[in-house]
């Protein structure tokens, strides 16, 4: 993995940080992803895209909302964090790269719901929560039709949040990670491996990212 290195940005949701793990080769666009509402940007998910991506020129940008930079246990409302993301947006945008908006669960949404506004050229939505876990008709799928971008949804097969199949059509691509939960974590009875799970997902969005543009 290429050296990261971290910056500390200020918003109107409180200081934000970006750990940026660039491209190895010539860069030729940034991803961006932020963490969900009960984790940070150790996710299983967003590690294996930091190691995978660069070499691929891509430059991944692990963004840290401000409730995590302030150590707080509970993410603020989503108004809140499109605030934090928005302000962190002019810091992602100034390499002069193309910003693919990404992010997982409640980072997922984020990118979706500002993705137009903020001039991405694209969404990665990983483990997007379509609805809450046993609440099918609360759904959330509007956020992710709405993006105006070209997107990629990567979702675990035994996802509570919303199954592969639970997804309605749309102009968004889907990628299925077997067996996988919300994180991502894949039961031993399934005969996938941790690493095995993280080839697909990273493979997926390769693929998908390498096409862009």
């Amino acid at each position: 993995m290429s050296r990261p290195r971290t910056q500390n940005v200020t918003t109107d949701a409180g200081e934000a940080r970006i750990t940026w793990v660039p491209a190895t080769t010539a860069p030729r666009l940034v991803l961006a992803v932020s963490h969900g509402a009960g984790g940070g940007i150790e996710a299983r998910d967003l590690k294996a895209l930091a190691a995978a991506l660069p070499a691929h020129g891509v430059t991944v940008a692990l963004v840290e909302q401000p409730w995590r930079v302030a150590g707080k246990k509970l993410a603020p409302a989503p108004k809140t964090l499109d605030t934090g993301w928005r302000g962190l947006w002019p810091a992602l945008a100034a390499p002069g790269l193309p910003v693919v908006a990404g992010g997982r669960s409640a980072g997922a949404r984020v990118a979706c719901r500002t993705a137009a506004e903020l001039g991405a050229a694209a969404v990665l939505a990983l483990s997007f929560p379509l609805h809450p876990p046993g609440k099918p008709e609360k759904s959330r799928a509007d956020e992710l039709l709405g993006t105006g971008v070209p997107t990629l949804v990567v979702q675990g097969g035994n996802d509570p949040f919303g199954r592969p199949e639970e997804f309605p059509p749309g102009r968004h691509e889907l990628a299925e990670v077997p067996y996988g939960d919300h994180g991502f974590a894949v039961p031993k009875r399934s005969g996938l491996t941790e690493a095995q799970a993280m080839e697909v997902l990273t493979g997926a969005v390769t693929g998908w990212i390498t096409s862009l543009g």
